[in-house]
């Protein structure tokens, strides 16, 4: 029989969300075309022939967020939302030399929400498939305050999308500086960087914030659990717009395969256009800005110039 948990560490390497991997390109090219569901028990035999599967131990598994998380994950962020005021403890802000090589920070800050202006969208494509990507939100008051949908890795521990599949990792809201999201993917992943200006108002900018504190919340009370299909990081961007606007989104295959997810937004005006998808996509490459200005405390102004 194969136990999970015991042997968390089989598969895979390590990824910054699970978004969809090869798996998911796998179900779309036999034919699934419809909203995600569980991997049917054929399936797994399909795609696991040597692992016994058993679907009742993975469901008597509860999601905790009483692990050994790696250092960068061990504290989670919560808010206190007073009128106007929010209050964010535990913002994330580390300096990322490269993956492994970092110095951890947090710091707390309370955000007017009478002065956030905006929201973008930034896509990180994987180096080895770019049509898979980590997707995050950034909100942009007089700083940057960045969302980024993660699993939430205990130590030792590497990503795999097949085990996300299995109730594997736990999902995790990391709030943080702009500045520590993106170089963590310039010089940690050594990763291509998209940021896009969505065309949402300082009202659809505010809610949205407001709905993504709110799960920021929940989760520290209610742990969940990471799934490969439908609990990743873009799923989790789409839920937001959603609730927003019902079917904003709809479910396409470039939210399944996020390193498409930008292509989505143009085509449904969901971020700025500076002509055609190509040109905007070139226009929205910040790395050489990011490396430029790494140390300099305007950093998020600096690179969106």
């Amino acid at each position: 029989m194969f136990s999970f948990r015991p042997l968390r560490h089989v598969f895979g390497r390590t990824a910054p969300c699970g978004s969809v991997l090869s798996v998911a390109a796998a179900l779309l090219m036999v034919g699934c075309h419809g909203a995600p569901t569980a991997v049917e028990p054929a399936s797994q035999a399909a795609l696991f022939p040597s692992l016994e599967l058993n679907p009742d131990l993975v469901k008597s598994f509860k999601p905790s967020n009483d692990r050994q998380w790696t250092s960068e994950q061990a504290v989670l962020p919560r808010a206190k939302i007073e009128g106007d005021q929010v209050t964010v403890h535990n913002i994330r802000d580390c300096r990322w030399r490269s993956s492994d090589d970092f110095t951890l920070a947090y710091y707390d800050k309370t955000f007017d929400l009478d002065k956030l202006r905006s929201v973008d969208f930034i896509v990180v494509p994987f180096n080895e498939r770019p049509d898979l990507a980590h997707t995050m939100l950034s909100f942009g008051f007089d700083d940057y305050l960045a969302l980024s949908v993660e699993i939430r890795k205990e130590h030792n521990e590497a990503y795999s999308p097949i085990r996300g599949f299995f109730q594997q990792y736990e999902i995790i809201y990391v709030l943080a500086s702009e500045r520590d999201v993106i170089q963590k993917r310039v010089n940690g992943d050594l990763s291509e960087v998209f940021l896009y200006r969505s065309t949402a108002t300082p009202e659809q900018a505010r809610e949205l914030f407001v709905d993504v504190i709110r799960r920021t919340n929940k989760l520290r009370e209610e742990p969940e659990f990471y799934d490969t299909l439908t609990n990743n990081c873009t799923t989790n961007i789409r839920r937001h717009i959603n609730r927003l606007k019902p079917d904003r989104v709809p479910y396409d295959y470039r939210v399944l395969l996020p390193g498409y997810s930008d292509r989505l937004a143009y085509d449904l005006g969901l971020i700025e256009r500076h002509g055609s998808y190509e040109e905007t996509r070139l226009r929205a490459k910040v790395n050489y800005q990011a490396y430029l200005h790494r140390d300099d405390l305007a950093f998020s102004r600096k690179i969106r110039r």
